[in-house]
């Protein structure tokens, strides 16, 4: 299975500036993105950005890098920009590895590309694992993800869904004590996507959603124009990505953690 990894890297970013590029144990950000990239099994790896800087560190380090435009909405149009520009094959697999995901484990970016080709009929292959507390599970920063029984997407959300109306009939958001029930599926969505190239192509021409538009998520422009989007559950869990300085402190510690 040959899969091409593409990481959009704007250089703009809003809740911590140049977070692309900011120091990680030594390394820019996108480049511990991409070295998780390479270590999945990937037969290329693509930085596709908008900044001349970014694409001259990740030449400094040794991957390739792509200029694309700066106007882009999302990374899912930055990366079908790419798609575009080296003439990807309708059935090649392209997976989003985000940016400022440095901890990604290299087996989940495999496992969604392998997801991605053992579903035919799936225009979008993702990735989720178990949400193990009821802090997490009430997280509007946590996306969840609700499976059918074969493992496709019925819907993402900010909210904690499946709600246990009758185990939690006094819960409260605001102070999320509980425990979770036994044996409820609730799932964190993990942030990457598997396409295959024509997909791409049509999704540049999709109609953004209402559902999207309110919960901010735009995978639910997928379901909404009714394709489908096969989920991997993994037993990894991966830290969140990095939006915030508290979040690059805490990747930092982890990083220094895993260094000989």
């Amino acid at each position: 299975m040959k899969f091409t990894v593409v990481i959009p890297a704007r250089l703009a970013s809003t809740r911590l500036a140049r977070k692309m590029l900011a120091d990680l144990g030594g390394k820019p950000l996108v480049i511990h993105a991409a070295d998780r990239a390479r270590a999945s099994g990937a037969h290329e790896v693509i930085i596709a950005t908008d900044s001349d800087e970014i694409a001259a560190v990740a030449a400094q380090h040794g991957h390739t890098a792509t200029l694309t435009r700066d106007d882009h909405a999302s990374g899912t149009d930055r990366i079908a920009e790419v798609a575009a520009q080296r003439g990807y094959a309708d059935d090649h697999f392209v997976v989003n590895v985000q940016g400022d995901e440095p901890l990604i484990p290299p087996a989940v970016i495999h496992a969604v590309a392998a997801n991605l080709a053992e579903h035919p009929d799936a225009a979008v292959a993702t990735a989720c694992c178990a949400i193990e507390n009821a802090q997490e599970f009430a997280n509007p920063a946590i996306v969840k993800v609700v499976l059918d029984r074969d493992g496709y997407a019925l819907y993402f959300s900010r909210a904690p869904i499946p709600w246990p109306r009758d185990a939690w009939a006094g819960f409260s958001i605001l102070n999320p004590q509980s425990s979770i029930p036994a044996g409820l599926p609730a799932y964190r969505h993990i942030g990457i996507y598997g396409f295959r190239a024509g997909f791409l192509a049509r999704y540049a021409q999709l109609a953004p959603s209402p559902l999207e538009k309110f919960e901010s998520l735009e995978q639910l422009r997928v379901l909404w124009h009714g394709h489908r989007i096969s989920v991997v559950v993994t037993r990894e869990s991966p830290p969140p990505g990095v939006d915030t300085e508290h979040d690059l402190e805490r990747a930092r510690a982890a990083i220094a953690v895993m260094r000989p």
